[in-house]
C-alpha cells in the first residue's frame, strides 16, 4: 500500500464497517514499515484496488488488524488467498502465532477464519460500538 492507495483504499473501508478508520490512520500504517504491514489487492485487469490487508508483525507474532475487500470482489476466494498467502509468508519470517478481533456478527469473516485454523481465545466486551458489539479475539498457532 502506498499513500498514494488511500482514497480507494478508504472507498473500501466505508462500504465495510461501521467505524470506518481514518485517512490519517492509514497513512500512520503505510509510513510505520518497522512493524505495520499495510498492502492492497489489486484487480489486474483494470488495476483497480479490489481491497487491502493490515497486520503488525513483531518478533513471532502477526496481529491482522485491518482487512476488507470492495463489494464488488466478495465471495470470489479472494479474502483466503489472500491470507493463504499471508500466513505462509509469516511463518517464513517465523512467525509463531497470529491474531485478529472479529465482529461475532461478520458471519462470512468468522467462518474465513474457522475455515484457516483460527480460534476462539476469548472475547472483548463491548469492543465494538455503533453498533456496541462483543469482539471474538481469535488466534491460529502457526507451528514450527
Amino acid at each position: 500500500m502506498k499513500e498514494t492507495d488511500i482514497p480507494a483504499v478508504h472507498v473500501i473501508e466505508e462500504l465495510s464497517f461501521f467505524n470506518p478508520w481514518s485517512d490519517a490512520t492509514f497513512r500512520g500504517e503505510v509510513q510505520n514499515r518497522g512493524i505495520s504491514f499495510p498492502a492492497v489487492i489489486i484487480h489486474e485487469p483494470d488495476q483497480r484496488v479490489a481491497g487491502y490487508i493490515i497486520y503488525w508483525h513483531i518478533r513471532d507474532e502477526v496481529q491482522i488488524n485491518n482487512m476488507a475487500l470492495h463489494p464488488d470482489f466478495r465471495g470470489l476466494g479472494i479474502g483466503e488467498a489472500v491470507l493463504t498467502v499471508i500466513l505462509k509468508e509469516v511463518r517464513g519470517k517465523g512467525a509463531t502465532f497470529v491474531t485478529l478481533e472479529v465482529r461475532p456478527s461478520n458471519t462470512p469473516a468468522v467462518s474465513l477464519y474457522w475455515k484457516l485454523g483460527f480460534k476462539v481465545l476469548g472475547t472483548r466486551k463491548g469492543y465494538y460500538s455503533n453498533p456496541v458489539e462483543d469482539a471474538y479475539v481469535m488466534g491460529l498457532a502457526l507451528g514450527g
